[in-house]
């Protein structure tokens, strides 16, 4: 099964300013730690992308909120200077987004606030998804974040073993998230949308 590579591409640390000179027009890379990624994102990869969007899109609008998906915007924390992550997919509240100092000019985002929801669909680089952004999304304080892997990339100690395809939801608990693996046909149960009826099998063979 072919999966999304990504792999750092510059041998010395990039600040952000020079990420966003060099990159930040082509949604394919982010920064972290000052090493770039080339995302380079497969066709099922992008599938389980916008499935994960659609259905989600369908949801905000049923429920009438004032939110919005933002595919593959730069997400960078204001405690960090080297780092700019670009989620897959990402819910926005238009009512922050007042508060955002670069959001007028660009599609930058800084504040955990302005995050309502994230999620990543796992590439060849499965570390950055399973343990850097568990992290840095917690102290964003981002409540809820999903970790779409269709390949069962992930270690034996995120995913069991065997390993097969998964779905992670992170749910923040006091600072930090609490974590349920489903597989199959277990049912996906989300703080964010909880009229939400989609297994795990509907997400993760999207792209299949």
């Amino acid at each position: 099964m072919a999966v999304a590579i990504a792999q750092p591409i510059q041998p010395k640390p990039v600040s952000f300013d020079e990420f966003l000179a060099r990159y930040g027009g082509d949604n394919r890379y982010e920064l972290i730690d000052g090493e770039v990624f080339d995302l380079e994102p497969t066709g099922p990869h992008e599938e389980v992308a916008a499935f994960i969007t659609a259905k989600l899109c369908v949801q905000i609008d049923g429920l009438g909120l004032p939110w919005f998906v933002l595919q593959r915007g730069l997400l960078r924390p204001s405690n960090s200077g080297m780092t700019a992550f670009r989620p897959d997919v990402a819910i926005f509240d238009r009512n922050e987004l007042s508060q955002e100092p670069l959001w007028a000019e660009q599609s930058i985002l800084t504040l955990g606030s302005s995050v309502k929801f994230v999620a990543e669909v796992v590439s060849g680089n499965w570390q950055n998804d399973y343990a850097r952004k568990v992290e840095d999304y917690a102290v964003l304080g981002i409540p809820e974040y999903w970790i779409a892997d269709y390949a069962g990339l992930g270690g034996t100690r995120h995913i069991g073993k065997p390993k097969q395809p998964t779905l992670s939801i992170c749910t923040l608990v006091n600072g930090e998230y609490e974590i349920q693996q489903i597989q199959g046909n277990q049912t996906v149960v989300s703080i964010t949308f909880p009229d939400l009826i989609l297994t795990a099998d509907q997400i993760l063979n999207a792209g299949r």
